[in-house]
């Protein structure tokens, strides 16, 4: 679903920067003469190589913000230079979003509330009409002031910014979600239906990743940070 939903950022951003859904009446990928946007993405996970990707394709100009040199060296081969490329800080966010037309963030802390990265005071930087995308939304976005809305009423905006702050975008999308996710998910329906929950579990660590509660007891590490519990190592719990 991070894929959709990374793809999904860019079209969405796209649509929302034009007149009359409030934007700055901006082509994302500009024509021949016309400098095409500037899409800023904060994350370089799925959801970020993902909406790079489309952004890429429609032209825009891009740049992706993220703290693991890993990450970014990946995505510098990948795109063959064609993205930016820039290593997290302060002053480094901050000044790519004041220029940016679209901002797409794409944070993800696995188990627990993604940061809030962009303030309000930071809007007053931006050109008018720019647009956020939150895709963290679900988990509490990483804007300062997203609030989660709807496939019917997707935007609002403030300080004169666009946020679009859909939660579950890739619920827009569903004959395209409900494959990729069938896809993804069927081998581990296999595997629980053929050899039972437990033996599936203590087999496959991918699938003993996704555990979080086994008998009362939580199984993830940041889960169990998160709402300050007793944390009890999987395997553990299975066997208890």
């Amino acid at each position: 679903m991070s894929a959709v939903a990374g793809r999904m950022s860019v079209q969405a951003g796209a649509h929302a920067l034009e007149a009359t859904q409030g934007g700055s009446g901006l082509l994302l990928g500009g024509v021949p003469g016309v400098r095409p946007g500037k899409v800023v993405i904060i994350g370089g996970g799925v959801v970020g190589e993902n909406a790079a990707e489309m952004a890429v394709g429609l032209n825009a100009d891009v740049t992706v913000l993220d703290r693991d040199p890993k990450v970014l060296d990946g995505l510098d081969k990948r795109f063959d230079g064609r993205v930016h490329t820039v290593y997290s800080t302060k002053g480094e966010l901050e000044a790519s979003v004041f220029d940016a037309d679209l901002v797409i963030g794409a944070v993800l802390v696995k188990g627990a509330r993604a940061p809030r990265l962009v303030t309000r005071a930071m809007l007053s930087h931006m050109r008018a009409g720019s647009v956020l995308v939150d895709v963290a939304v679900d988990q509490g976005g990483c804007f300062e002031t997203t609030k989660a809305t709807t496939h019917l009423e997707p935007t609002f905006v403030v300080d004169g910014i666009v946020h679009y702050c859909v939660a579950n975008m890739p619920g827009g999308v569903p004959r395209t979600s409900t494959q990729a996710l069938s896809n993804a998910t069927l081998p581990y329906v296999l595997a629980l239906a053929n050899h039972g929950a437990g033996a599936a579990l203590e087999q496959d660590p991918h699938l003993l990743n996704g555990l979080n509660v086994c008998g009362g007891k939580i199984t993830d590490q940041a889960v169990a940070e998160t709402f300050d519990l007793e944390y009890v190592d999987p395997l553990e719990a299975l066997k208890s």
